[in-house]
């Protein structure tokens, strides 16, 4: 609601509180993302705070690791004790021959913020943020801090500890144990698919103890289809413009194929990528124009079979990386998608747009993307790519709207502390 503001009454009497809206609500004007430098991660956290109307009020922190060396053999060490080590290994080794193989490169490097489209990215620094957060909460309201990635969880729990009562704090991912650190945790439903019936029966009964979760998700656990993203329908439009002159002209259907990479529940090579071309060139005839792009996990070996097979073809354009990056591009101007099943994040991007989407190689995965899967099949939002496809034949289904439907979590949350997201 906003404020009554009557006009100034004589004599230099202030307004009372009831009119100027000093008695009203206490808003969450701002956040705080942490990030750990993975494009993935941290834009699952911009996806949440644009979903909650703070992107212009954000401020994006980062969770380096040491880099380089040895320090690419030391990364399951949690990241307090991994920096620990490295302090100490360089003193030692320092101005010695083994110099070169601890130190790598330098150990802290921050990167800018150009995959998530921020200017800067400062270095994460709890004390930091807990003085700011303490310190500006009677003028500037209590901070939202949204975080993404196990090595941010130390910090995050950090902050929620010692200054409980000037944050909100939302963990992104499942951070495995001791849930009651965050004041929410957001999370994939597959996530839980271990104490599902058909997680139970793949777990032998000697390590279903060691398996996370233990428990069904409590009151402070939003569970979503997929993974949140920023491809909501404002950056979609303004996608749709910045891209108008290379996308509109190109003869329709678009086809748009993205190619992610395996991951230890999703398994695969070349023969995923000699299935896909082969599947390509079955559905050439219903298509106008086909546009090919590669994540930052796609192996050389299954990119270079590609590029070698399509380079030279008149309706395929393969994207070679450099920027700027379509990706945004192919969301807004896609008529249909075609993407590999390892890529949670790809596939939930593309399912936000209620166009339709084929995805390739599900057989290769297993596990808890295997429950991801059927969910999407079972919602109607994907199908098979198999070759047999006319994309000219087009369907759709309701847009998947993950972020939406948390940040509406969020602020029921947060209204029950006595705050409201302004």
């Amino acid at each position: 609601m906003r404020p009554i503001r009557l006009p100034e009454p004589p004599g230099g009497m202030e307004t009372p509180e009831i009119f100027t809206g000093g008695a009203a609500t206490v808003v969450v004007r701002r956040a705080v993302v942490l990030g750990n430098g993975s494009p993935g991660a941290e834009n699952q956290c911009l996806g949440l705070v644009r979903a909650l109307g703070l992107a212009d009020h954000l401020t994006l922190y980062r969770v380096t690791r040491p880099q380089g060396g040895i320090n690419e053999w030391l990364r399951f060490l949690p990241i307090s004790l991994h920096k620990l080590v490295d302090q100490v290994l360089r003193q030692f080794f320092r101005n010695t021959r083994f110099a070169p193989v601890v130190e790598g490169r330098k150990p802290y490097r921050v990167p800018n913020g150009g995959p998530v489209g921020l200017s800067s990215v400062l270095e994460a620094d709890t004390k930091k943020i807990v003085a700011v957060a303490r310190d500006t909460f009677d003028k500037e309201g209590p901070t939202l801090i949204v975080a993404c990635g196990w090595d941010t969880i130390s910090y995050s729990s950090s902050i929620r500890h010692l200054a409980s009562g000037n944050v909100f704090v939302i963990q992104i991912q499942h951070p495995r144990s001791r849930l009651d650190r965050f004041d929410l945790v957001v999370t994939p439903r597959h996530d839980y698919y271990a104490l599902t019936a058909g997680g139970q029966q793949e777990i032998p009964r000697l390590f279903r103890r060691w398996i996370t979760p233990q428990e069904p998700p409590g009151r402070n656990v939003v569970l979503t289809v997929g993974a949140l993203h920023q491809a909501d329908s404002a950056a979609l439009r303004l996608a749709a413009i910045a891209w108008h002159d290379e996308l509109a002209p190109l003869p329709k259907p678009l086809l748009i194929v993205n190619i992610g990479g395996p991951t230890g529940n999703c398994k695969y090579g070349v023969d995923l990528a000699r299935q896909l071309i082969t599947s390509v060139y079955n559905v050439l005839d219903s298509c106008g124009t086909v546009r090919v792009s590669f994540s930052r996990r796609t192996p050389r070996k299954v990119s270079d079979i590609i590029f070698k097979e399509f380079a030279g073809h008149p309706k395929i354009y393969i994207w070679d990386g450099e920027e700027p990056n379509p990706h945004m591009g192919h969301l807004a101007w896609a008529d249909a998608f075609v993407v590999t099943a390892d890529s949670i994040s790809m596939l939930s991007e593309a399912c936000s747009t209620g166009k339709p989407v084929y995805v390739i190689g599900t057989e290769y995965c297993k596990w808890k993307f295997s429950a991801f899967h059927k969910t999407l099949r079972e919602r109607g939002v994907v199908r098979p790519f198999t070759g047999l496809e006319d994309i000219s034949n087009s369907w759709s289904y309701p847009p998947l709207n993950d972020a939406i439907e948390v940040a509406t979590r969020v602020r029921e949350v947060i209204a029950e502390r006595g705050w409201s997201v302004g």
